[in-house]
């Protein structure tokens, strides 16, 4: 059995839904964001958590109310409920411009819609309550949103890592290829966006890592792999830099402009960190490949002098954009 739901949100939430939807690779088979399929995916993975944590919170409120012997138990009541519906209410989406999204449950997802319809609508409607739902999910840090998303990845990872066990999977950013490896830890990405496991490859050794949300058809085996102090060191400094990564770090140095140096201020994600500075130019250990990442969207106003190979790599990847730009210009 299927319904949909018409629900009304500030069109600032139906963006972030949206964001976190594509981000945590929610997609249709045309390549579209699979919105419905996300929002059908946080009311599985979050709904009890957010009841629960509403429960406590109400029962808390009266029970200090209660404490008052002027305060009856019908006014108690009333009063928790204002302050829950109305006082507590998050504000941060004020949006005076509401979008209209339909929901398509079925099965589990559907049964918890019942259940909101059934017994927790006495003041308030279903969007408003959806609303809060969906303000309290966002309120949460994206690294613990994608715990929430794929906490029974997380668990049968931890467990894995726990017991040493090796384990196998694919993952959405490569779906021609499967991966064994041996998982070390999980670390949150420096900005704390998303979460990553630590490996290293089962028949090389080579230190992988992977985004969670990313992973799937992970299979737990019944072998185990006796840890590599060695490496295990070697996994920890790359998740204290970036856990996104697994590139060799190498010795960078770069050269900037005035306004290059206002631009490393800015953009702050993925940046590296520095070692050392002399006037405009600044030194950092980080993986080869996010530096060079980092610094393609600075243009000529930071030029890495060293290592030599960063170099060249940047050099072939602005010559390649200047030959396609002007590859345009000519078919025009």
């Amino acid at each position: 059995m299927t319904e949909k739901y018409k629900i009304y949100i500030p069109e600032e939430m139906r963006l972030r839904l949206l964001n976190d939807a594509e981000l945590f690779d929610f997609y249709k088979k045309d390549g579209s964001v699979n919105l419905n399929g996300f929002l059908k995916e946080l009311l599985l993975q979050y709904f009890d958590e957010y009841r629960k944590t509403k429960e406590m919170l109400l029962d808390t409120i009266l029970s200090d109310l209660s404490a008052f012997s002027s305060i009856s138990r019908e006014d108690a009541d009333a009063i928790a409920d204002k302050i829950m519906n109305s006082y507590m209410r998050n504000t941060e989406f004020k949006s005076e411009r509401n979008a209209a999204i339909t929901l398509t449950v079925s099965g589990r997802s559907l049964d918890i819609m019942h259940s909101i319809e059934n017994n927790m609508l006495s003041r308030v409607s279903l969007s408003q309550y959806l609303n809060d739902f969906f303000s309290s999910y966002l309120s949460i840090s994206r690294k613990d949103r994608e715990n929430i998303l794929f906490q029974d990845t997380f668990l049968e990872l931890n467990a894995a890592i726990q017991k040493n066990s090796i384990i196998s999977f694919s993952s959405t950013s490569a779906p021609e290829l499967h991966f064994t490896v041996c998982p070390y830890f999980i670390a949150a990405s420096k900005e704390e966006q998303c979460n990553y496991l630590l490996c290293t490859d089962h028949a090389s050794g080579i230190p992988r890592t992977f985004r969670i949300s990313r992973i799937h058809a992970l299979f737990t085996s019944s072998d185990k792999f006796l840890p590599d102090e060695s490496r295990k060191a070697e996994l920890q400094e790359i998740a204290g830099r970036s856990p996104q990564a697994a590139s060799k770090s190498v010795e960078a140095k770069v050269l900037f402009t005035d306004k290059g140096m206002q631009k490393f201020h800015l953009v702050t994600k993925n940046r590296p960190d520095v070692l050392k500075k002399e006037g405009n130019t600044l030194y950092f250990h980080w993986p080869r490949l996010q530096l060079e990442a980092y610094f393609r969207r600075f243009g000529k106003e930071a030029v890495i002098l060293e290592p030599d190979e960063c170099r060249e790599s940047m050099r072939f990847f602005y010559k390649k954009a200047w030959e396609a730009y002007r590859k345009k210009e000519k078919s025009v």
